[in-house]
């Protein structure tokens, strides 16, 4: 009767040791978890859906959301004063300075190569994009287009290398980075004076073509993006990059290796958000937000809950 007795005891703390057991690690902190973005609103845009995500599963997130412009938060993921925020596969080329241009015009291969190159020398780990190309570009005001017949960036350097009223509202990225409007001056063969240049602290293009729009000093074009949603509303036309000079900018989450190592799950998290993203989505989500002036949190909230991501009573 004691063997039964002490076998009963036994099984029963092994089942209470299991049980505790699971209990403690159900409630396991999982982060901090720093989130970060670029100073901009599609920035903004994923950055909350990337915090409301990992929030609904459970994990402590610390928001730094529109941390600074590229350079600021590609160093500080580099240095783990941020966890993950979210980039773009074309940006590889500038960070890398790679000789393989033709590489970075092909989404497959440019989020391949970026991949691979940030987790071997940065051990930074590139999630899933979305199917979507946030190029860097030039949009011009549409009187200005139909006036004088302009479609694409080779026509924008006829026009300006003829001596007509040209100035861009942009940022210093846009002016400074090899990549971006050098790009453009070098391929289609102009250049802008300083006086011909309105630099905006920042790199949101709500801002930049609002500038456009009203005509801000004198200013009738703006560095745009590619899902960019507010082009029509602020009566804008994007050119066409005719000499295909820009790489393609998909969307991406990008997280230190140590946070996917300790979180793998985090990746089940975020890649089916950032696949259901294409180029009309990002556009008419970023024009909710540039144009009817709705806020980047709401936005995204709403998103994920019309897509199935987090149910009608998720208010994180």
């Amino acid at each position: 009767m004691k063997k039964w007795v002490i076998a009963i005891l036994a099984i029963s703390l092994l089942f209470i040791s299991i049980f505790s057991g699971c209990n403690v690690k159900s409630l396991e902190k999982k982060g901090p978890i720093i989130v970060a973005s670029k100073i901009d609103t599609e920035g903004a845009l994923l950055g909350h859906m990337i915090i409301i995500m990992l929030r609904k599963n459970k994990y402590v997130v610390i928001d730094k959301l529109e941390f600074g412009p590229t350079n600021v938060v590609r160093e500080a993921i580099k240095n783990g004063e941020i966890d993950i925020y979210p980039e773009y596969t074309g940006n590889g080329n500038y960070f890398f300075d790679d000789t393989e241009k033709e590489i970075w015009k092909d989404a497959q291969k440019a989020y391949e190569k970026v991949k691979n190159l940030d987790l071997k020398k940065n051990n930074i780990a590139w999630l899933n994009p979305a199917k979507a190309n946030n190029t860097w570009g030039i949009a011009i005001r549409k009187n200005l287009a139909d006036k004088n017949d302009i479609a694409n960036l080779s026509d924008l350097a006829e026009y300006i290398n003829s001596g007509n009223k040209f100035k861009i509202a942009c940022s210093e990225e846009f002016v400074n980075r090899p990549d971006a409007l050098p790009a453009f001056e070098d391929t289609y063969g102009f250049s802008l004076k300083k006086d011909q240049k309105l630099v905006l602290s920042g790199g949101n293009t709500a801002q930049t073509e609002k500038a456009a729009y009203e005509e801000t000093n004198g200013v009738n074009a703006a560095m745009a993006y590619g899902t960019d949603g507010q082009l029509s509303a602020f009566d804008l036309v994007l050119l066409k990059d005719n000499k295909n000079v820009q790489p393609v900018y998909q969307p991406a989450p990008i997280v230190r290796n140590e946070i996917i190592k300790e979180y793998p799950q985090i990746r089940k998290i975020l890649n089916p958000v950032f696949a259901s993203l294409t180029q009309e989505k990002l556009q008419k989500l970023n024009s909710k937000i540039a144009v009817e002036g709705r806020s980047p949190v709401v936005v995204a909230r709403n998103y994920l809950k019309e897509n199935n991501f987090i149910n009608n009573n998720n208010n994180e």
